[in-house]
């Protein structure tokens, strides 16, 4: 299976994340503009709020739009942005649902090669090519989904020691490094634009 996720850096958050792909894709979607551990965490928390022990794409799919932002938006909200983080996720589940008959450990089962499945991750609702990337990587390191050519389908987020994105994230310290990556980036990024 991989190693136990500290993605939330919160044991029953991570627990989820552990045993429902689903969830962990839901919180690669959801990491974005705000804090990754608060965007792995809320799939735990949408589960519980659903009264669920694990995610089903099929029901997220279904579920009334209004109520789901409600459920987004209820303290402590689910994102920042609730309303287009709530459509967001019931995009992606219908695409689960149409595409992978709802079951979404079919986006990575039986693929060629990591270039398969970039594209297949690419193809989904709120899935960019970095955000595609990163999750390969997140897959072959810390979940053991590793096809033929998957670091080379994660670009630099599939290095081995890097400290570049969630995919290197394994407890606290590995956490404070890649948010120092991060920060170094940004801070390269600012000063070329001087």
């Amino acid at each position: 299976m991989g190693v136990p996720l500290q993605l939330s850096q919160d044991s029953e958050s991570d627990a989820l994340l552990d045993r429902d792909p689903l969830a962990l894709l839901i919180g690669m979607l959801l990491d974005q503009q705000i804090p990754m551990e608060h965007a792995f965490w809320a799939p735990a928390e949408l589960a519980r709020r659903l009264g669920r022990d694990r995610l089903d794409a099929r029901e997220l799919a279904a579920h009334d739009p209004d109520a789901l932002v409600g459920i987004f938006a209820t303290p402590r909200a689910l994102h920042r942005y609730p309303k287009s983080m709530a459509g967001r996720v019931q995009a992606l589940c219908a695409a689960l649902v149409e595409t992978y008959d709802g079951d979404v450990t079919l986006v990575w089962d039986g693929v060629g090669d990591g270039a398969e499945l970039l594209s297949r991750l690419v193809a989904l609702p709120g899935f960019g090519k970095q955000k595609a990337q990163i999750f390969v990587a997140l897959l072959g390191k810390q979940r053991g989904i590793t096809p033929e050519g998957w670091r080379e389908a994660a670009g630099s987020y599939g290095d081995e020691g890097a400290h570049r994105s969630v995919a290197d994230v394994v407890d606290p310290e590995s956490l404070l490094k890649v948010r120092e990556f991060k920060q170094a980036a940004k801070a390269a990024a600012k000063a070329a634009k001087a």
